[in-house]
């Protein structure tokens, strides 16, 4: 296999995914099987500046550099050869944000990315004139609110995109976005496959009396849908990329998507009635609808599969990032009282610690509310833990209610879909850090959720990987071969996830838990009022 695998490599028979995640930056190589054949990554953070989240310009290329040498590196090891040449190469990023530039293309303003709930009046404005979901982190609302604050950079932008179609135009000249990561930036017409003209035109004319020196469809990227040529790597992309020079320029580029995007195909969740879990930093599901809903709500985002078909998006801001921090002080205490404990075993052992709790966490509250969280209407974030006199306080219940409210807020946008709308989903394929730990991550999702909830052996390659399967399906797929069927017939054919369904006492305790989550909402507006 190692052979075959070298000659590959050789040949330039192998295909490059780069995903750019909340905290990890991973790159992954696939052979013609569509199997990783050498990985590298890097981790990384934003920081909080002048009350915005953001990454910095630098941080991106070293980040995205890194990973790519560390993948570099590993195919030199391993196979004792030096990669110059894929066939094709595709980029993903974090869904949302807003990066503008200026006609030399530098940045305007410091990215602002998904995790700023700072545009509430433009997401407000904007749904009601659409009659469409405009959520707080799609770029047209972070585009609106810097006008409405009538922010100094707006004159000089000609273009603004994401953060995967910027590595993307720098990498190869185009100004493109895949169709999954462009509905996240703005609505999307299903029968065009482009963005909403109608609505363009409402938001030119709504903006008009500003006398802005461009109108919206000027500075936003194209749209492209899965299996079409998105450009090419330049020789200044390609020096960009692989510092060493190596890496020849000319290798076809797919349409950039979002991790949303990525995250569906990586699970095989691009067909109808199925859908897909990605949980980590933040949480967000993704369910291919049948038909369009009843009404527009405020908690269930509207966006689209890479090749444009209608999807439904409860997403939540905080997911694991409170329960990681107080899994690090059980780490802390070990060290204290002298011992060394292996952060894998010390997670396994808590989460599964969690699966001995109360179904109902024995009456303990939490909300891992690190920043704020749209779905439940808090522009800030203040993580707090809280009993009464009479809960039962142990550490099995004390990490299950972490595990439960890491989930609470997906959890109000899920029951909209499953029970108001009364969407059919026959499983949901759950991928991400919470999936980590064997059963526990899935059985917790499937009490919320009372769906079966399905995990296969290669969702741990995540994001990478699925921006990697659609780089392949563009230069392989066969005439009129839908992504859907190259995926089935071609990726996942042999792929068997494990499934757990629902435990009717687990599914009764979270809704006990979700009454007093919900009931429990006043409790975090005090702490973010009084507690500065």
């Amino acid at each position: 296999m190692s052979l075959d695998r070298r000659d590959a490599i050789q040949s330039g028979k192998t295909v490059l995914g780069i995903e750019l995640g909340s905290t990890r930056i991973k790159a992954v190589l696939i052979g013609e099987d569509h199997v990783p054949i050498a990985s590298g990554s890097h981790d990384w953070e934003n920081s909080y500046i002048n009350n915005r989240w953001t990454y910095n310009e630098e941080d991106i290329w070293k980040g995205i550099q890194n990973s790519y040498k560390k993948l570099a590196d590993e195919v030199k090891r391993q196979y004792g050869v030096t990669l110059q040449k894929v066939e094709a190469i595709g980029f993903s990023g974090m869904m949302h944000g807003y990066m503008a530039f200026d006609q030399g293309g530098e940045l305007l303003v410091p990215f602002r990315t998904w995790r700023n709930n700072i545009t509430e009046q433009a997401s407000k404005v904007l749904t009601e004139l659409f009659n469409y979901q405009i959520p707080q982190r799609w770029n047209i609302a972070h585009l609106y609110q810097a006008i409405l604050n009538q922010e100094e950079h707006l004159a000089g932008i000609t273009f603004q995109t994401t953060l995967a179609g910027y590595i993307h135009w720098k990498l190869t000249g185009q100004k493109v976005l895949g169709i999954g990561e462009a509905s996240g930036v703005f609505p999307i017409d299903l029968n065009s496959r482009n963005y909403n003209q109608r609505m363009i035109d409402q938001f030119n004319d709504l903006i008009a009396a500003r006398n802005l020196p461009w109108k919206l469809e000027e500075i936003l990227p194209k749209v492209l849908v899965a299996g079409e040529n998105a450009g090419y790597l330049t020789e200044e992309g390609a020096k960009l990329l692989d510092v060493t020079g190596e890496l020849q320029p000319g290798i076809p580029f797919c349409p950039p998507e979002g991790d949303a995007g990525t995250g569906m195909v990586a699970t095989n969740s691009v067909a109808k009635r199925t859908g897909n879990v990605s949980a980590g930093t933040s949480v967000f599901a993704m369910v291919v609808l049948e038909k369009e809903l009843s009404k527009v709500y405020p908690e269930i985002d509207l966006v689209t599969t890479p090749s444009g078909d209608l999807v439904a998006m409860a997403h939540s801001n905080n997911c694991t990032s409170d329960l990681n921090a107080w899994t690090s002080l059980f780490d802390d205490f070990a060290k204290v009282i002298g011992m060394e404990v292996d952060g894998n075993k010390l997670y396994e052992t808590l989460y599964n610690l969690a699966l001995q709790g109360d179904p109902d966490c024995g009456g303990l509250l939490a909300y891992g509310y690190l920043s704020g969280e749209h779905m439940t209407h808090f522009e800030e974030g203040r993580p707090l833990f809280v009993r009464s006199s009479s809960s039962n306080f142990n550490l099995a219940n004390f990490m299950r209610v972490h595990l439960y409210t890491a989930l609470g807020a997906l959890k109000i946008g899920m029951d909209i879909l499953l029970k108001q709308e009364e969407v059919k989903l026959d499983e949901i394929l759950g991928h991400g850090g919470l999936f980590k730990t064997e059963d526990v991550g899935q059985s917790i999702m499937a009490a919320a959720l009372n769906v079966p909830v399905s995990v296969m052996e290669t969702a741990g390659e995540g994001g990478a990987w699925g921006i990697a399967l659609l780089a392949s399906y563009m230069i392989n797929k066969a005439e009129n071969e839908s992504l859907e069927k190259y995926l089935n017939q071609r990726v996942f054919i042999e792929e068997v996830g494990k499934a757990i369904s629902p435990d009717p006492k687990d599914v009764e305790g979270f809704e006990l838990f979700m009454e007093r989550y919900i009931n429990g909402l006043a409790i975090e507006r005090a702490a973010i009022d009084y507690l500065k």
